[in-house]
């Protein structure tokens, strides 16, 4: 067997040459018995060099070395052929271990999963641990064993098990992951921070992720510094660190009138309007001592109704929001406390106003920041919620519909809301807002824009964008609530309820093609509005619209679309001219009357040619050389066109000069119907060398 042969079997081992030197090889392979047996003592030292743990990041398969290799009184007499293959056969022997021994363990980590899956974390980990014992270098034990340590508050462990797991894999998230949440509960900031933000070094689409788990490291910090300072202050025992204890330790005392308990509430309040007073509150057990009295909790659950109670529920709730204010982590115990939960979101529907603006202003504190969204979501009845919001907006009084509106606008942000809302959009959702829709007045003109855009929003995940497509009340009312809108000219209801209208209505659905010759006749209409931006998305409607509805296509040709389009075409902007193009594109596509409606307008289509010649909009370009192509049906157009740019334009688009291969096609057939239409045509297309051109476009059509 050659030098290099021998090499490559170790290679082929999982273990690397540079361990065994070309001088050691050559004398394995001496026909010198004494030199052979110093070379086969030296490779074996060599060799039980290597049965180190997780060593490397690749798969060992280890030579025995017990019992070590011994000279037999034959060995002189074999050749080196014969050593080798008896090496061979070790190395394969080692391989059908390792598979057995990559069973075993995952086997052992599947257990251990199931464990942890069940919360018994102590299983867990001697699963994980059995696993290791069989195979040191499985990456997934450690990291899931640092996860179950994580669990039972054996940070250090985790962070060993992490290391552990990075010597088999440099690239582990996972790792890096479960070290940081570890330094994190040991209070390294620092190195907490470091791990997370090697996360993103390793795999950039994880920005989000890592961002909020930076986030996180941030607030705990800044939640230990502000203890710190409190009990220092504490420790002094000046200022309010003695009043916040004494105040609560009064406030504990049991058998107080409600008007007791309000003076202390007040007292109180103004002594935790700072980061001391809020953390010394918290330290001091505060958020249990008020939450678990029984007069407050009575107060609080609206089950006393006098003037006493009522004004001791709004003291508590305004210390609540004193406390919360810009403190992520007592707005955190507070939503933990379960009274705070019910009385939260059933206080919306107090009869007392002055009880709701409390209520709603504590609401809006938590909506405003994604910390304080995710900690409403997670505990709060949100269902109930949304329909206790919808309830302040569709009875206003005393600009609470306003302060509802917002916060629902909020957590309209957050996708975890839409998940929430879309079992029981309908109700909670739905049917209020077409209610509003039907009965715009001067009372709920200013929430309506604010509301259409929380819609909006909601409009962003897919199921909630399906059901509102297809929900009859919503198609139902938005033309009643244009002409509403147009007849007192509420513009700054109608601009955001038409771009949400678009935005549904790319969903084709029965009910919109039900109601679109409604629709679009109220658009049509708009389409003398003073406002450019009315007018910009009424096109719009009618642009997503008329392709659901062959007989509101007919509607609005008769009443003059196809000349307002081309008006609108010679000076419009970018968005105004997508949807009017498409709208003639629509109409001509479906209707003689149009394009020679068009044609009357525009013998020469110079608006078309003007845009294929100007425009860099995919869109305008596709649609323009659809249009043309639709009006070239029409006899006598092509002859127009003679002595014009057309081909030299339709040439230089379906040559594939545009991004996308609908344009192309679009010109291309556009020019083929041109030359069929007027042979003439056909010298200019030769004279530009433009029948490869054509084919090629052909082939594209046919494949």
């Amino acid at each position: 067997m050659k030098c290099t042969d021998v090499e490559l079997k170790f290679v082929n081992s999982g273990i690397k040459h540079e361990f065994f030197p070309g001088e050691l090889v050559k004398e394995l392979k001496s026909s010198d018995a004494e030199v052979q047996q110093k070379a086969m003592e030296e490779a074996d030292c060599y060799i039980a060099a290597l049965d180190e743990p997780c060593r490397t990041k690749v798969n060992k398969t280890k030579i025995n070395t017990n019992p070590p290799l011994q000279p037999s009184s034959g060995l002189q007499n074999e050749s080196p052929g014969s050593f080798m293959k008896l090496m061979e056969g070790d190395v394969e022997d080692r391989r059908v271990e390792r598979i057995a021994q990559q069973k075993k363990a995952t086997a052992l980590k599947d257990k251990g999963n199931e464990a942890y899956a069940q919360k018994d974390y102590e299983r867990a980990v001697k699963y994980y641990s059995d696993g290791v014992a069989e195979l040191r270098d499985m990456q997934q034990l450690y990291t899931n064993r640092a996860q179950a340590y994580i669990k039972l508050g054996r940070y250090k462990d985790a962070i060993s098990d992490c290391e552990w797991a990075l010597k088999c894999n440099g690239r582990c998230i996972k790792a890096f992951v479960h070290m940081g949440r570890a330094y994190l509960e040991l209070k390294n900031y620092n190195k907490s921070r470091h791990c997370f933000e090697k996360i993103v070094e390793i795999e950039h689409g994880m920005e989000k992720m890592v961002k909020e788990y930076l986030s996180q490291v941030d607030m705990e910090e800044k939640r230990e510094a502000r203890e710190m300072n409190a009990k220092l202050e504490f420790d002094k025992g000046e200022g309010k660190g003695t009043t916040v204890p004494q105040l609560l330790e009064n406030l504990s005392r049991p058998d107080q009138t409600p008007l007791s308990y309000c003076g202390g509430l007040e007292i109180l309040l103004r002594a935790v309007t700072d980061c001391n007073g809020q953390t010394l509150f918290r330290l001091n057990n505060g958020f249990s001592i008020i939450g678990s009295n029984d007069l407050v909790r009575s107060c609080l659950l609206q089950k006393t109704v006098d003037a006493h109670s009522r004004d001791l529920c709004l003291s508590v709730l305004r210390l609540w929001r004193a406390l919360c204010r810009g403190n992520d982590e007592n707005q955190k115990i507070l939503m933990m406390c379960p009274v705070t939960k019910q009385a939260t979101v059933h206080l919306l529907t107090s009869e007392h106003v002055a009880v709701q603006k409390e209520c709603l202003a504590l609401l809006c504190l938590y909506s405003q920041m994604p910390h304080g969204r995710r900690l409403a979501m997670d505990s709060l009845n949100m269902h109930m919620l949304v329909r206790n919001l919808v309830a302040c907006i569709l009875l206003p009084k005393q600009q609470l519909e306003n302060s509802a509106v917002n916060i629902l606008e909020n957590f309209a942000a957050e996708n975890k809301f839409h998940i929430h809302l879309r079992n029981t959009l309908t109700e909670s959702v739905i049917v209020p807002f077409t209610s509003i829709l039907r009965s715009i007045n001067k009372n709920n003109r200013q929430i309506l824009p604010p509301l259409l855009s929380a819609i909006g929003s909601l409009a962003r995940d897919a199921v909630i964008h399906h059901k509102l497509a297809h929900d009859p009340e919503c198609w139902d009312a938005f033309p009643i609530a244009i002409r509403q809108c147009s007849a007192c000219e509420y513009k700054e209801i109608l601009y955001p309820m038409l771009g949400l209208i678009i935005n549904l209505s790319t969903t084709p659905s029965p009910v919109i093609q039900e109601h679109a010759v409604s629709l679009c006749d109220c658009c049509q209409g708009l389409l003398s509005d003073s406002d450019g931006g009315v007018i910009t998305r009424a096109t719009g409607v009618l642009s997503t619209v008329l392709p659901q509805s062959s007989e509101a296509v007919q509607l609005v040709i008769q009443r003059g679309v196809v000349r307002t389009m081309c008006q609108l075409l010679k000076g419009a902007g970018q968005d105004a001219t997508r949807y009017a193009i498409k709208t003639l594109t629509v109409c001509t596509a479906g209707s003689h009357l149009a394009r020679e409606e068009l044609l009357k307008s525009d013998k020469k289509l110079a608006v078309l040619r003007h845009l294929l010649d100007s425009s860099c909009d995919e869109l305008v370009l596709g649609n323009a050389a659809l249009c043309l192509a639709n009006c070239l049906q029409l006899e006598g157009t092509a002859s127009n066109l003679l002595g014009t740019d057309i081909v030299r334009l339709l040439l230089r688009h379906a040559a594939g000069d545009a991004k996308k291969t609908a344009v192309q096609l679009n010109a291309a057939i556009a020019l083929a119907t041109l030359c069929r239409s007027e042979p003439r045509h056909t010298e200019k297309v030769r004279e530009l060398h433009g029948f490869e051109v054509l084919h090629y476009c052909v082939k594209l059509i046919n494949s």
